[in-house]
This record gives structure tokens, C-alpha cells and sequence, in this order.
């Protein structure tokens, strides 16, 4: 009883974290801009990994695709790769570990296919959930490096040197910080990590007691 507990628990956490990568991908608030130094402004400006939106004070919103592909960052690049690895490798372990759940009869299947195939899909969800937090990860490092270069670039002792932004016209740098898509695909990953653990977890207790030994 208490196998299938944490086989099922790691499954529909698994469902879960699959679900969050999934909606941090498709989202457009990955990178939002910064209202601190300047909270009052008419335009608000927001990216995503497949296409930048602007929102205009009157409320309309633009979003436009982003219609290069070579023309993108490297790391950019990696960071879809990472999110687009993790759903796929996610989503063939949900289908694997749909099979291999023991309340499931599938006509004479074993206990150690089904528990070969619980820790193959376990595995899957930890490669996944890697994949994720790895892909949030690089990208919430692209933001700070971004955020610090502007910052340090705006900073008034520059300025009074003439070598800053504000020594240039006095126009800041817009800054960009984390959006809301990060902190989802961080717990989507985290997520995925667990589920993934406990469907290990699981297949040891669902090995035959002749081969758990041996």
C-alpha cells in the first residue's frame, strides 16, 4: 500500500511539474521590465522566449514574434532547447509511468516490468526536471548580468564623469528583472525533481523480494 502511495504521489506530482514547465514556456513574462527608478512611465515592457510585448498606459497590449531564429542569442537559444528537452522527456516518462502504475492491471505485465518501467519514467522525471531549472536558471543569470551592466552604466559617479548613461542626455538604461515565468518554471522543475525521486523510490518496493536481494 505504502509502494503505490508514492508511486501514485510521484506520478501526479510529476503530472504537476510537467504542467508548470510547460505553462513557464509558453509564457511571455520571463523578463519584465524594472519600475523601481521609474515607476511612472507609458509604455511597460515584457519578453518571453518566443515573442516581446509592450503594454501601453491605455491598457493595449502588442506582442510581436520573434521572426529570427539566428539572429537570437546563443544562450537564449540553449535556454529553449533546455525547456523543450525537459517537456518532451517529461512527457514520454507520464506516458511510460501511466503503464507501469500498479492499481493499472495491463493483462499478465510483471511486477519487475512494472517496476523496471516506474524508475525509467522516475529518471525521465529528474532529467526533466533538470532540464527546467537549468533553463530558468541560465536565463535568470542573463537577466542579472543585464541588470547590473545597466545599473552600473546609469550610476550617478559615471555621470558626473560624462561616462555614464546619464552623463549622455541623462535617459537611463531600461532595466529588466525576473518575471513571473521564472519563479513558475522553478517550481515546475522542483517539482518534477520530487515526483521524480519518489517513482524511484517507488520501483524498490515494487521489485520482486528473489531479485530486491540479490
Amino acid at each position: 500500500m505504502a509502494v503505490t502511495m508514492c508511486q501514485v504521489m510521484g506520478f501526479v506530482l510529476s503530472i504537476l511539474g510537467i504542467a508548470g514547465v510547460i505553462a513557464a514556456t509558453v509564457m511571455d513574462q520571463w523578463s519584465t521590465q524594472d519600475l523601481y527608478s521609474n515607476p511612472v512611465t507609458a509604455v511597460y515592457t515584457y519578453y518571453g522566449l518566443w515573442r516581446s510585448c509592450v503594454r501601453q498606459s491605455s491598457g493595449f497590449t502588442e506582442c510581436r514574434p520573434y521572426f529570427t531564429i539566428l539572429g537570437l542569442p546563443g544562450l537564449f537559444q540553449a535556454v529553449r532547447a533546455l525547456m523543450i528537452v525537459g517537456i518532451v522527456i517529461g512527457a514520454i516518462g507520464i506516458l511510460i509511468a501511466i503503464f507501469a502504475l500498479k492499481c493499472i492491471r495491463m493483462g499478465s505485465m510483471e511486477d519487475r516490468v512494472k517496476a523496471t518501467m516506474t524508475l525509467t519514467s522516475g529518471i525521465m522525471f529528474v532529467l526533466a526536471g533538470i532540464c527546467a531549472i537549468a533553463g530558468v536558471s541560465v536565463f535568470a543569470n542573463l537577466i542579472v548580468t543585464t541588470f547590473l551592466m545597466n545599473t552600473y552604466a546609469s550610476s550617478p559617479f559615471l555621470g558626473v564623469s560624462g561616462l555614464g548613461s546619464s552623463g549622455l542626455g541623462g535617459v537611463l538604461p531600461p532595466r529588466f528583472t525576473f518575471g513571473a515565468a521564472l519563479f513558475v518554471g522553478w517550481v515546475g522543475g522542483g517539482v518534477l525533481l520530487v515526483g521524480g525521486i519518489m517513482m524511484c523510490l517507488a520501483c524498490k518496493g515494487m521489485m520482486p523480494e528473489k531479485q530486491r536481494y540479490v
